[in-house]
């Protein structure tokens, strides 16, 4: 039975030269098309060397953050969920994605309107599907989405982020089947009842988006002191690059979407 964070197949989209007009909550100035392609091929190439075969969907110019594949679109072995992301400028690539998704699901399931919920909201623990209340996932698009994983045999339930956070996965990740890596003005929130959490250092907040793929966990080469505390908890961390799409708000998990594929070839 595969756990949580085994993975075996994903999907990525490659970067659109509009790309370095992402969207962006602090200014750090803009990426460039060239660093950001370079840097979203080595992740792709990470995701392989973890044993995951990646689809790479083609660049969308007119949607410079679709490169997020994870906001518009949630996947498990059992089907695939089109969401409605939350920021106006991204609204269209739920349609995008969604023929993409047909093409390799059975089932396929879409986000009814008026509500909103966006990937880099949703943890997926072995106790339920969290999803996080934020700007970009309000709760009638949270609880329409409970509804839908009702169906495909999934408990979820929502979970209210402190204000000032863009996406709840921005402050935490799932490490092991009882652990959550968490920033500590997050876990302070209580919204971790029943896990276990081990808290990113002071001053790295950003690496609490790291993204735990089969055996290995991926973080940013920027939090040196995060990946100390992640070794010596017994987690196998590698790094990389992410200089470039840290301008664009851009963690590790929003970048693909990944699932268990029960009758991929071993």
């Amino acid at each position: 039975m595969p756990r949580v964070f085994d993975f075996n197949r994903a999907i990525a989209r490659a970067p659109s030269r509009s790309v370095v007009s992402g969207l962006r909550a602090d200014n750090r100035g803009d990426p460039t098309y060239e660093g950001v392609l370079a840097e979203h091929r080595a992740y792709v190439a990470a995701l392989e060397s973890c044993g995951v075969n990646v689809t790479v969907l083609p660049a969308l110019d007119a949607y410079p953050d679709s490169i997020f594949v994870e906001d518009p679109a949630l996947v498990f072995t059992e089907g695939a969920i089109v969401l409605r992301p939350g920021a106006p400028s991204r609204f269209g690539e739920s349609a995008e994605m969604a023929p993409s998704l047909r093409k390799i699901f059975s089932a396929v399931h879409e986000l009814p309107a008026p509500g909103y919920a966006d990937g880099g909201d949703i943890l997926v623990t072995p106790r339920s599907v969290m999803i996080g209340l934020s700007a970009r996932t309000d709760e009638t698009g949270g609880k329409a989405l409970i509804a839908i994983l009702a169906k495909m045999g999934k408990a979820a339930e929502l979970v209210r982020t402190p204000p000032g956070f863009l996406h709840f996965k921005s402050d935490c990740s799932l490490l092991d089947e009882e652990t959550v890596f968490s920033t500590r003005r997050l876990a302070a929130s209580g919204v971790f009842g029943g896990l276990k959490v081990l808290h990113v250092p002071v001053g790295e907040e950003g690496a609490a988006n790291a993204l735990r793929i089969n055996n290995t966990v991926l973080l940013s080469n920027a939090y040196p002191r995060s990946a100390d505390v992640l070794l010596k908890a017994g987690y196998h961390v590698r790094t990389m690059a992410t200089d470039e799409i840290a301008k664009i708000d851009a963690g590790l998990s929003c970048m693909s979407l990944r699932w268990w594929d029960a009758g991929a070839p071993t």
